[in-house]
């Protein structure tokens, strides 16, 4: 059974040490103390040597003493920004910030899940197969730390999440891929009072370009949206170059592409059209996935959620979570809801109820594993 005092104390700690994305190295040198004194084994990889980041995913492990399925839990142990110097206050049955920094359950919440399960494992001695507790590095900037894991490094049958909001029975057992798309926009620059039909303004390109492009909900699969476009200079010139950052996403990956392939059609045939140039760079970000009742990732979390008096609710994502690069590279995986709410702000905060609940969902999983 949860030990509500332990996990509200161990999740206080854990939001207490500072580690905005890229700034990761304070909070894996104590979690990996903590695992260890634990009894898992514990592995850092090298993928800091590619995403920069202070360091590497942690990959630890608790052998299994019955021959069930072997199981991944994984959460991230970066956090966003304001992050630093955070100020937990719990208050009405709620733990949140003083409303200077975001509160970081986001993904807190799932490690202190996760150290709490390790625990009540070995203190009633259940049974389990391997399992497997991954925590992340650089999901905030970009899922990279999960990008770059070596799956040959996870011999799992399947793994969960510990990364969604929503209420603790939610199961999102389909989320986008996405496409980050980076154009360069190029016109002509020419004295804007003396003679502006010498010029070619990029800035007219882009405007045009995009008022082409259908944006925002294209259908119940498909988003897109421009980011930013930038065109810098005095207003005695034709600007004649614009950098552009848009995205699209889509659950189809046929959907993906077209609406990739319209947008870049847009920018081009209006830059050609103007008398301009454009280049573009597209990065698939991540692969989508999407599992159906039937899979049996999902129908092992649907059934311990009722195992533990909750109804489950299959739910699709519009964003994407380290459950997205996992299934992509094998391991089907899915997302689970944690309970935490308006994160990415400084109004987030989880309610404890939620909390406690997380260890009894994941335990339930663990004890109705094949």
């Amino acid at each position: 059974m949860t030990d509500e005092k332990r996990i509200v104390q161990q999740f206080i700690d854990l939001v207490s040490i500072d580690s905005e994305t890229t700034e990761e190295r304070e909070i894996a040198n104590y979690l990996i103390k903590i695992l260890e004194e634990y009894g898992l084994t514990v592995e850092e990889d090298n993928t800091n040597e590619l995403t920069n980041h202070a360091a590497g995913n942690l990959i630890a492990k608790l052998p299994g003493n019955k021959n069930r399925d072997a199981i991944l839990f994984t959460s991230h142990m970066d956090t966003v920004t304001p992050g630093k110097s955070i100020t937990p206050i719990v208050k009405d049955g709620y733990i949140m910030t003083d409303g200077t920094t975001i509160l970081g359950a986001d993904d807190k919440a799932g490690i202190a899940a996760i150290l709490e399960t390790i625990q009540i494992i070995q203190e009633e001695k259940l049974e389990h197969g391997d399992l497997y507790f991954v925590i992340m590095t650089g999901e905030e900037s970009g899922l990279v730390g999960s990008r770059h894991i070596d799956i040959n490094k996870l011999p799992v049958k399947y793994g969960y999440a510990l990364d969604s909001d929503g209420d603790v029975g939610n199961i999102v057992n389909a989320a986008p891929a996405q496409n980050k798309l980076y154009a360069t926009i190029k016109g002509k620059s020419a004295h804007a009072g003396v003679s502006p039909e010498k010029g070619v303004s990029a800035i007219s390109i882009t405007a045009k370009a995009i008022s082409k492009m259908p944006l925002g909900r294209i259908d119940e699969e498909t988003t897109a949206n421009i980011g930013s476009f930038e065109g810098k200079g005095p207003t005695n010139i034709v600007c004649d170059k614009v950098l552009l950052v848009a995205e699209a996403r889509s659950i189809s990956k046929q959907k993906l592409e077209q609406q990739t392939t319209v947008m870049v059609e847009a920018l081009e045939k209006t830059a050609t059209a103007m008398g301009g140039t454009m280049s573009i760079k597209i990065e698939e970000m991540y692969p989508s996935y999407q599992f159906s009742k039937d899979d049996y990732v999902v129908t092992q979390a649907m059934r311990a959620t009722t195992s533990i008096g909750l109804t489950p609710k299959l739910v699709t994502s519009g964003g994407g979570s380290d459950a997205n690069h996992l299934s992509g590279k094998g391991i089907p995986t899915v997302n689970l809801a944690i309970g935490y709410e308006n994160i990415h702000t400084t109004n987030e905060k989880i309610q404890i109820e939620q909390l406690i609940t997380i260890p009894k969902l994941m335990l339930s999983i663990i004890k109705n594993s094949n």
